[in-house]
């Protein structure tokens, strides 16, 4: 399969380039030495052409594969989706061939591994090694490396790696390079273990002490803090190649409730979390060529949306507040929270969630309870028209533009 996968990209980039190159070679010089270095424009404009070709000729389910990421356990024709969800049920820990083709059928663009499939240094390298041999595209491979309490790998004993006590105790410090330091060390040994994706750094300001599920994961109670510490942190992450994400948009710091259990709400209006909440991810504007990630959390926003509809599935709050006003003009991947989380679960079932998702502008749809019914469900309402295919092609030409940058595509 890796083979067949590298042929056949190879052919597509190559067909890609050669038309960007037909189009843009200047005329024949006896000069050679004259010949312009290409400007960084240039180069990008030709990575994108190739990444435009590589869409127009893939199929519609290829498409519609791209925008899921999945965990492992989900490929596992054998499991249900209870023991998928089961943090403590057994995990996949290598490629079995119903997995192959699992991933034929639902050829989903990412994986998420959690510590019930991290077993040591050996065992996570060759099962990603093996998960990227059998997928056409390469795939973004993410997990939940924050530093502190949530350390899917430093915190397994099996894996000698630095610790580090909390998002908050590198805040308190009051140096953003120690951020950046952490990035660093973190992106490191993640790149060495064969990710390509952090759902890191947190830039939700703490501020509200009855939040259960923040807590230390914060950087600061101060937004300004917290804005540079993650800014420093994903530039760590990018250091390393590794694609870093900010969580959780509109903001989890001053929420009551726990998003793994029920909807979360946000009462703030929208001065205050403009003035707080947000400063964080406005840090993703400030370099165009820093593709960085959003993750959207399931909050409630009554100031944002009067509907009560979850921040990850509500227009109003990813298209027209996340995309169009706060990062105008910056390129950013938007990813959901996991779909499986009881926010999501308690009001909707997998396939409906999946398609509000794509119709609320996100483009990665995290962990769906239920891969089979929300892919198929995607698929339907893009072949009956609910979902526009333009709309399809507008998030795979951006996974795919960043899986070009940190996946190796």
């Amino acid at each position: 399969m890796g083979i067949t996968r590298s042929c056949r990209l190879a052919a597509l980039l190559v067909t890609g380039l050669l038309l960007s190159a037909c189009a843009k070679m200047p005329e024949p010089s006896s000069n050679a030495a004259a010949m312009p270095t290409p400007t960084p424009e240039a180069r990008r404009e030709v990575a994108e052409d190739s990444i435009e070709t590589m869409v127009q000729q893939m199929t519609l389910r290829e498409k519609v594969g791209q925008l899921f990421m999945v965990r492992p356990d989900a490929l596992d024709p054998e499991q249900t989706q209870q023991q998928i969800d089961d943090e403590y049920a057994s995990g996949v820990t290598e490629v079995s061939d119903p997995m192959r083709r699992m991933l034929e059928q639902y050829p989903v663009g990412g994986i998420c591994q959690f510590g019930k499939n991290i077993e040591d240094p050996e065992q996570i390298v060759r099962f990603n090694r093996e998960l990227q041999e059998s997928s056409k595209i390469p795939l973004l491979i993410a997990v939940d490396e924050e530093g502190g309490t949530v350390a899917r790998l430093a915190n397994n004993p099996a894996f000698h790696l630095t610790q580090y006590e909390s998002a908050a105790a590198v805040g308190e410090t009051g140096a953003p390079e120690n951020a950046r330091q952490m990035g660093q060390t973190i992106g490191g040994y993640l790149k060495q273990y064969g990710f390509t994706m952090d759902f890191a750094p947190v830039a939700d300001v703490y501020t509200n002490e009855a939040n259960t599920v923040i807590g230390n994961r914060a950087f600061s109670h101060d937004a300004a803090t917290v804005a540079t510490m993650a800014n420093a942190m994903a530039q760590g992450l990018q250091e390393e190649q590794i694609l870093p994400v900010f969580k959780h948009f509109p903001g989890h710091g001053d929420t009551a409730e726990d998003s793994h259990s029920g909807l979360a709400y946000t009462y703030r209006t929208r001065e205050e979390m403009a003035q707080c909440e947000w400063l964080p991810f406005l840090t993703l504007s400030q370099s165009e060529e820093n593709l960085c990630a959003v993750m959207v959390g399931h909050i409630a926003a009554p100031a944002l949306d009067d509907s009560d509809t979850p921040a990850s599935l509500s227009h109003k709050i990813v298209t027209q507040l996340l995309r169009e006003e706060l990062l105008a003009g910056q390129d950013v991947l938007v990813v959901t929270d996991s779909l499986a989380m009881g926010a999501i679960t308690e009001l909707y079932e997998p396939g409906e969630a999946a398609v509000q998702a794509v119709q609320a502008g996100c483009d990665v749809i995290l962990m769906p309870d239920g891969l089979a019914d929300a892919f198929d469900a995607v698929m339907t309402a893009v072949q009956d028209g609910i979902i526009p295919e333009e709309r399809i092609n507008e998030s795979v030409f951006r996974i795919l533009k960043f899986k070009q940058k940190y996946a190796g595509l």
